[in-house]
């Protein structure tokens, strides 16, 4: 920008010493000594006139430096200011992250001793109940005696009870399948509004599991370790039940001997019902699977729509945000256009005013020098 306003203020030499010359020229009236001295008087006022430019040229570009030099230190002065504000700013974050991580450490520990005392207990509880296992496996063998004999009698009540049960339940079928028509179409309308409440927790969602999962990986070999004593405990729990269904299984041994003649008996007549139920039963569970089916599909096509819509919503944002950026880089270069132009102007404003200032100098010095 310093080389085009060097060439806007300097006047062209070879114009000025045409100027020199005067035109049509008469030879025979010319006096060759007076065209010299005033050739070179005039010639001698160029030159010095060209000095001058120079030296006002040189002193401008000296104060454009300095001025350049005062916004980058300024400039890097702003910048050192924002990074000082970023560095405190993530400092700050990071003091309230630890602390947030400690009390949640906290919370982890007190979960954890919470388990171990009810492991504890859990322990003395399981060595009180074998000693009941004891005790009721007495009461067991006094009353299987009297089950025998009641069982004869159950046998023929339960004969009719079914067949009451059998109208009752094929009535009963036929309101559930109502009732279940109602529930699914509730389920269907709750459905669809959890939906719409899902995706906005989404976002909340997806930013509190990062921050659980950090926590949560700390505490994990704890909580194994924690795991693995239940477990142990929980092992003990199965072999001694495993141990009463053994001694089980040898009394109802004795007992299903019995048992089996009058339950020969009694499944001749049970699967004759069975075959009848088995079949609408069959018949029912196609026409539930045929609806399931239905409700899957269509189910997956609205996973697919909600898909779309979110892939265009993103797109549409992505348009938008650029939308705002571009328009904001337009108005950002029409400013600093203006900011340009107006410097221009004023730095021209200026060095204008100063020759005018020096021009009057000179003349003055001229006027006193002919006087003279």
């Amino acid at each position: 920008m310093a080389s085009k306003k060097v060439n806007k203020n300097k006047k062209p030499i070879i114009g000025n010493i045409e100027s020199i010359i005067p035109k049509n020229l008469k030879f025979n009236k010319i006096n060759p000594g007076s065209v010299i001295e005033d050739t070179k008087n005039k010639i001698g006022s160029i030159y010095t006139n060209f000095k001058k430019e120079r030296e006002k040229e040189k002193k401008r570009l000296e104060k454009k430096r300095k001025q350049d030099e005062k916004k980058e230190l300024l400039k890097e002065k702003k910048q050192a200011q924002k990074e000082k504000l970023d560095k405190i700013r993530e400092e700050k974050r990071q003091i309230l992250l630890s602390q947030k991580l400690i009390s949640d450490n906290e919370k982890q520990v007190r979960k954890n001793e919470e388990k171990r005392r009810k492991i504890e207990a859990k322990r003395i509880k399981i060595e009180q109940q074998k000693l009941k296992d004891e005790e009721a496996k007495k009461l067991r063998e006094d009353a299987q005696r009297l089950k025998e004999e009641e069982l004869r009698l159950k046998i023929l009540e339960r004969q009719r009870i079914r067949e009451e049960k059998i109208k009752l339940k094929e009535e009963a079928i036929k309101a559930k399948e109502l009732a279940a028509q109602k529930v699914r179409e509730e389920k269907e309308q709750a459905r669809q509004e959890q939906n719409r409440l899902k995706e906005i927790e989404r976002q909340k969602r997806l930013d509190e599991e990062q921050r659980i999962r950090e926590a949560a990986r700390k505490l994990k070999y704890e909580e194994e370790k924690l795991r693995e004593t239940e477990n142990r405990l929980k092992q003990l729990e199965i072999d001694r039940q495993q141990e009463i269904e053994r001694q089980l299984l040898q009394e109802q041994a004795a007992q299903r001997a019995k048992e089996e003649e009058l339950r020969l008996k009694e499944e001749k007549l049970k699967k004759a019902e069975q075959d009848r139920l088995n079949a609408e039963k069959e018949q029912r569970e196609k026409a539930e699977e045929l609806r399931k089916d239905q409700e899957k599909q269509k189910r997956i096509e609205e996973e697919k729509k909600i898909a779309l819509k979110h892939k265009a919503e993103e797109e549409e944002r992505i348009r938008e945000e650029n939308r705002r950026i571009k328009e904001w880089e337009d108005k950002f270069d029409q400013e600093q256009k203006i900011k340009e132009e107006n410097l221009i102007k004023k730095f021209y404003s200026d060095n204008s005013d100063q020759d005018l200032k020096s021009e009057i100098p000179e003349e003055n010095n001229r006027e006193e020098d002919k006087s003279k």
